[in-house]
Formats: structure tokens, sequence, C-alpha cells
């Protein structure tokens, strides 16, 4: 029998330690807890720092992706409410400098399109 598929998502604030604060870091850290539970996922391995979360997961790379997602979209929800802060992860600038350079984040699409099916 072959072990599942390992990932490791990172969500990382841009600025500043928010998780430095206990109530913030155990509100993420409740939610990814709550997040792999809702959707039938072994959270594997747990890391706080006071800027970031790193979770690996028994799942696929998408799924990962998934989770950090839902990870960020939740609490950056929490934190906006119970802080009054724009933003909990922070916010890339917006620009075509950094909303097509496929290389910051990679990502080479072309090898994507062009794998068999």
């Amino acid at each position: 029998m072959s072990e599942p598929e390992r990932n490791t998502i990172t969500l990382r604030a841009l600025e500043g330690a928010p998780l430095a604060e206990d109530n913030i870091r155990g509100m993420v850290v409740a939610s990814a807890n709550a997040i792999a539970e809702r959707n039938g996922v072994d959270l594997l391995y747990l890391r706080t720092k006071d800027d970031s979360i790193t979770c690996t997961l028994a799942c696929s790379r998408l799924a990962a992706i998934g989770f950090a997602a839902e990870l960020r979209r939740i609490t950056e929800r929490w934190y906006r409410q119970h802080t009054g802060a724009s933003t909990l992860w922070g916010e890339l600038p917006t620009g075509s400098d950094i909303e097509n350079d496929d290389e910051d984040w990679g990502l080479n699409l072309d090898d994507w399109k062009n794998e068999p099916g």
C-alpha cells in the first residue's frame, strides 16, 4: 500500500508579526484544524511563527492549495471583524508587473498546457 500524497502550504504575513498575539495565533491554528476536519484531510504537521503558519497535509497539491485559500479567507474575515484592521496576511501590490509575472510565483503555465492529458 502506498503512502498518501503529502503537500505543505505556508501562509506568511507580508508585514509585521500578527501571530505573535496569542488570540490571533490560536484562531489561525483552530481554523486550520477545523478546515482539515471538515474536509476529511489529515493535518500531519502544523507550525506557527510570529508571521506565518505552515501545514503539511495528506492530500493532493490542488487540495492543499484549496486548503490554503480557505484558511486565508476565513482568517482574513475574522481578523477584520475583530481588529478593524484591513488585512491579516497582506495584499500584493497591483499593477501589470506583479499580476502578469508568472515567474514570481514559480509557475510555468506553458509546461502545464503541454503536458499529456
